[in-house]
């Protein structure tokens, strides 16, 4: 799968592998070291505990680099009058009445419960190009479906400041 990430997403990436690389993991390690010496490796909880974090980082390190050698770099260029990337939208959901926030963000950023969506999910694609005022469906799957309102758009910028997703 190929993610549509910006430069900010890459640079991003790229500065959490240099520290998981060169901070974090001379400290996994040197823990692993530390706690192999407290004896029976088969009841060690702490040697076991460590050799997780060690490869939960290494697992993270292998994560970002994939996903920047498949990432197709996007511009966030969207018309002044369309929804675009990084854009914030008022929508108003006829389905139960509510009215919510929520900006355009690349995947590597999404965060639903803080109102940041991804232009990859159903929402976020049904919205994308659209302009205030429209009634968009959106498909969630082929047997679910709703309707919201675009009652209004403010641009949007990529924001170094919005964090990458971590797991």
């Amino acid at each position: 799968m190929h993610d549509k990430l910006t430069e900010i997403d890459i640079k991003k990436m790229k500065e959490e592998i240099d520290y998981r690389a060169l901070q974090l993991r001379p400290k996994l390690l040197e823990e692993v070291k530390r706690t192999r010496e407290y004896g029976d490796l088969s009841e060690n909880a702490e040697y076991k505990e460590a050799k997780r974090e060690k490869n939960r980082n290494e697992s993270r390190i292998r994560y970002l680099k994939s996903m920047i050698e498949t990432a197709i770099i996007v511009e966030v260029d969207a018309a002044s009058d369309e929804i675009g990337l990084f854009d914030k939208v008022e929508l108003f959901y006829e389905m139960n009445g509510m009215t919510k926030n929520i900006q355009i963000v690349t995947t590597l950023r999404q965060d639903a419960m803080k109102g940041l969506i991804s232009g990859e999910s159903p929402l976020g694609k049904a919205l994308l190009g659209k302009k205030a005022g429209d009634r968009v469906l959106v498909e969630v799957a082929p047997d679910r479906s709703f309707y919201v309102q675009i009652k209004s758009v403010t641009k949007g910028e990529d924001d170094d400041e919005l964090p990458i997703n971590s797991f």
